[in-house]
């Protein structure tokens, strides 16, 4: 089965992460997806110090390139620019991160290529914006982390956390181009016309915290961030267990599971006890409960505990590590973590797909491309004959 974007062709000319990981997504759900590089050096990402297959190729880049055609050109030349223009005018969706005026010397901007392809969707990542004094800066993850206020909720001490190693701003700026994608191609299945969809860094962490946003727009002040022991219901906290595991709960109707935790945990006689009978007693007693409930959970391993709280349907979640996710049933059942079989490493275990579709499911049909890899099956598409391609190289076009 196919998935729900067959049919549908992108032209991915992003670097880095924020864009590919839209492609990545567009891809995944069935979308042809041509990556275009620079001419010999290709996406920085490939070559950054990270993870890496056997100290040759780089794991994140792999991911968020994967279901990807590749070719590599030099869009400083003129001939560069034309068989992207080629490419734009076949296409359903051009997408980008280059800053607006890199684009226009690219050949690459939205007039240029709308006026190629009336129908075109072109989908542009930015840092900081479209609009505003800030809108040619350029900007990477972090940037945006520390600008929308993320880095004050990472931790639980007075100081912003410095680091967040999971490139949350660049993952959820290619959700939100992907999403807004999605939504300008239905747009054109009405008015038969495409148009710039634009998301950046910035504006997506600041759509993703809207909960701690909200809070702030309200009352005008920081959204408190206590520590474990000023947190006010302490059936909605973590808790150390005997094998030093820890386990989250989260009981935020704390009066509803108050009795039957009070069992499950074996403090029965706590259950009526005026400290602890109704919400504003805890939120009083929060720390003295705390404490209380530290010392039960130290009783016991994990897999204990969740064995028990599980048995009386109690709200919990285990405070798990990536790698535990591995062989986590519930992520394997639902293909959050699936298996492919990589050309040079054989099996590899990787990120799957955060949604399901009962007709036409996501799906990993290729590997990310190696620089260059489809440059020749591309062109030949196109119309270009071997000659022509052999006239390209040697002018280092590709």
């Amino acid at each position: 089965m196919s998935g729900p974007l067959e049919g549908i062709r992108v032209i991915d000319c992003s670097i880095w992460l924020q864009g590919p990981m839209a492609g990545c997504v567009l891809g995944d759900l069935g979308a042809e997806v041509i990556k275009v590089e620079e001419r010999g050096r290709g996406d920085q990402m490939r070559g950054l110090l990270g993870v890496f297959y056997n100290d040759q190729r780089n794991v994140q880049f792999e991911t968020v390139n994967r279901n990807k055609r590749g070719i590599a050109l030099d869009l400083r030349k003129q001939e560069g620019r034309e068989i992207v223009h080629k490419l734009v005018e076949k296409s359903d969706v051009f997408l980008h991160n280059f800053r607006s005026k890199a684009a226009e010397r690219l050949g690459i901007s939205y007039e240029t290529l709308s006026s190629l392809n009336p129908r075109l969707v072109y989908a542009q990542a930015t840092a900081w914006g479209p609009e505003g004094p800030d809108s040619e800066r350029s900007g990477l993850d972090r940037a945006a982390v520390a600008r929308a206020g993320l880095m004050y909720f990472t931790e639980d001490k007075p100081e912003p956390q410095s680091s967040i190693p999971i490139a949350l701003c660049d993952m959820a700026g290619g959700q939100c181009l992907a999403l807004g994608t999605l939504a300008a191609l239905q747009a054109r299945e009405r008015t038969g016309r495409g148009q710039m969809v634009s998301t950046s860094l910035l504006g997506s962490l600041i759509a993703l915290s809207t909960w701690v946003m909200t809070y702030s727009l309200a009352y005008g002040v920081e959204h408190p961030r206590p520590s474990r022991m000023e947190i006010r219901n302490p059936l909605h906290n973590s808790y150390k267990c005997a094998d030093g595991e820890w386990i989250y709960l989260t009981m935020m109707q704390a009066e509803k599971y108050w009795p039957p935790l009070c069992e499950a945990t074996g403090i029965k006689e706590l259950e009526n006890d005026p400290r602890f009978d109704n919400i504003r007693a805890m939120e009083e007693h929060s720390e003295e409960l705390t404490l209380i409930l530290d010392r039960v959970f130290a009783t016991k391993p994990r897999a204990e505990w969740i064995r028990i709280l599980t048995k009386r349907d109690l709200s919990y979640a285990p405070i798990q590590k990536p790698p535990d996710l591995v062989n986590d049933p519930q992520v394997i059942a639902n293909n959050y973590i699936v298996e492919y079989d990589h050309p040079a490493y054989g099996r590899q275990k990787v990120v799957g797909f955060p949604y399901t579709f009962s007709q036409t499911p996501a799906s990993i049909r290729r590997p990310c491309p190696e620089l260059g890899q489809h440059t020749e099956e591309v062109l030949l598409e196109l119309g270009y004959t071997w000659d022509d391609i052999a006239g390209l190289k040697e002018q280092e076009v590709i």
